[in-house]
C-alpha cells in the first residue's frame, strides 16, 4: 500500500491501541479496491483528548475518524451535526469532515448488529426485541432496532438511571414504539440481545434465563472475545438462530465505508482480505 500526500487520512482514535483491529480490516480492503485512504491507529489518552482532538480534526489530509474508547462520549461535543443514533446512544464512533469544514458524527455499532440480523433473513419491522444492557453498545443497538421499525422494545440494565435515560431518549425520537423497562425475562420476544460484557469470562452468569427463550427466537451477542459464548451455545441448543459478536464488527464496516463516501463492500470480502492474526 503506497501512501502519498494525497492519501485520505482516517485516524483510529482511542487508548490503548494495542487491541485495535480496524487497520487490519480497512487497509487491505482499501488497497484491494484501489481506494487512496489509510486507517492509522492514534493513541490519545484521556488527559490529552482536549488538546489533541481539535488539532487532528484540522489536519489538511484528515478525511474522517474512527472513534473508540475512551472517547466515544466526549467527542460528541466537538461535532457540528450528529445522527439520531448518536443522540440516543449519547456516543459517537465515526466522524467525517465535509467539504465546508463541518464535522458530522454517527454511531455504527447498532447498525452493524441490525445489518447482521437482516442478512440472516430475520425481519425486524413490526417485531419485538429485548436488549439487555444499556451501556454504549446496548444504547446503539436499541437505537438501530428502533430505526429499523421494531414495534416493542424491552430494555434491562441493573443501572436503572442508564436504562431509564435510554428509554426516555428512544421515546423522544420514536414515540410510536412501545418501550418496556425493568425486566430481563426473554419470554415473548422475537429477538433477544446480550449487550453486556457477560460471557467474556468463564463462569459469567447468563444475561437472561435461557430456559425462558422460545425456540426460534433470534439471539444476538456482542461479546467478541470468544465466537460462541455460553449464552449463545445454550440458546442454539434450544433451537434459536444466532448471531455472534464478531459478525457485528464485519457488518458495521461497510456502513462506515459508505459514511466516509467510499465504494462499499460486503462482510465476506472484508473477512477474506483481513490480516487479523489468528
Amino acid at each position: 500500500m503506497v501512501i502519498t500526500g494525497n492519501t485520505a487520512l482516517i485516524p483510529h482514535i482511542g487508548y490503548p491501541t494495542s487491541s485495535f483491529k480496524a487497520p487490519m480490516i480497512y487497509n487491505p480492503y482499501f488497497e484491494d479496491a484501489g481506494i487512496d485512504a489509510v486507517v492509522v491507529p492514534m493513541g490519545v489518552p484521556t488527559d490529552a483528548f482536549a488538546a489533541a482532538m481539535p488539532v487532528i480534526f484540522r489536519l489538511t489530509n484528515f478525511h474522517g475518524a474512527l472513534i473508540t474508547m475512551p472517547h466515544k462520549v466526549r467527542v460528541v461535543d466537538l461535532l457540528d451535526e450528529v445522527s439520531t443514533e448518536v443522540k440516543i446512544a449519547g456516543s459517537c464512533n465515526a466522524v467525517r469532515r465535509l467539504a465546508d469544514g463541518r464535522l458530522i458524527g454517527d454511531m455504527f455499532d447498532g447498525e452493524g448488529f441490525v445489518r447482521g440480523v437482516l442478512r440472516k433473513g430475520q425481519a425486524i419491522a413490526g417485531r419485538s426485541a429485548l436488549v439487555v444492557g444499556s451501556g454504549g453498545v446496548g444504547c446503539a443497538i436499541a437505537a438501530s432496532l428502533a430505526r429499523a421499525g421494531v414495534a416493542r422494545l424491552g430494555l434491562y440494565d441493573p443501572q436503572i438511571a442508564a436504562m431509564d435515560g435510554l428509554a426516555r431518549r428512544l421515546t423522544t425520537h420514536y414515540p410510536a414504539i412501545r418501550i418496556v423497562t425493568g425486566s430481563n425475562d426473554p419470554a415473548g420476544y422475537d429477538i433477544v440481545v446480550n449487550a453486556t460484557p457477560l460471557g467474556m469470562e468463564p463462569g459469567d452468569p447468563m444475561p437472561v434465563d435461557v430456559a425462558r427463550i422460545a425456540p426460534g427466537t433470534f439471539v444476538g451477542e456482542v461479546v467478541m472475545k470468544q465466537e460462541t459464548t455460553a449464552f449463545l451455545a445454550a440458546a442454539i441448543a434450544r433451537g434459536c438462530p444466532a448471531q455472534i459478536g464478531l459478525d457485528m464488527l464485519f457488518e458495521m464496516i461497510p456502513a462506515y465505508i459508505e459514511f466516509f463516501g467510499f465504494p462499499t463492500t460486503t462482510p465476506e470480502t472484508l473477512r477474506r482480505l483481513a490480516t487479523i492474526p489468528a
